[in-house]
């Protein structure tokens, strides 16, 4: 099916990449399908799109990218809601900030959005920790080409 993107113009994507919100996301709670959708193969960030408001969409980046030491614990709730069974269905985003210029734009850690790829259900979980893992984490800590 094609829908309509607020990044990426109009793409197709299969029924089986849809991944379920079942709360939908913070200030949308409305919204509960939406699909990830790459931007660039050298960079470790997607676009975490609604398919049912082309408005709507989020940058989102791998988060490990800019801090290898980023580690969380998810409560048995979540994991029950996500229906996770092994560390292996899990995949860990966090939701970019864009700025006018890219090197200033951040990332929020403090609360990622966790996706069981194997069920396709994510979730936005706010971390317990708030000192722990700031809402603005500067994204020009990655290595490389984005720099």
């Amino acid at each position: 099916m094609n829908i309509k993107t607020k990044f990426l113009g109009e793409v197709e994507i299969n029924d089986g990449d849809i991944i379920t919100f079942e709360y939908g996301l913070p200030g949308f709670p409305d919204l509960k399908k939406f699909v990830l959708l790459p931007i660039d193969g050298d960079l470790p960030l997607a676009v975490l799109q609604s398919t049912e408001i082309a408005e709507i969409g989020f940058v989102v980046a791998y988060p490990f990218a800019f801090k290898k030491d980023y580690e969380f614990d998810i409560s048995d709730e979540d994991k029950e809601d996500l229906k996770i069974e092994k560390e292996e269905d899990v995949i860990v985003y966090s939701i970019v900030t864009l700025k006018e210029s890219f090197i200033e734009s951040t990332l929020n850690l403090l609360a990622p959005i966790v996706i069981n790829v194997n069920k396709k259900l994510g979730k936005q979980i706010v971390l317990q920790d708030s000192a722990a893992y700031p809402l603005r984490f500067p994204i020009s800590t990655l290595e490389g080409s984005a720099k």
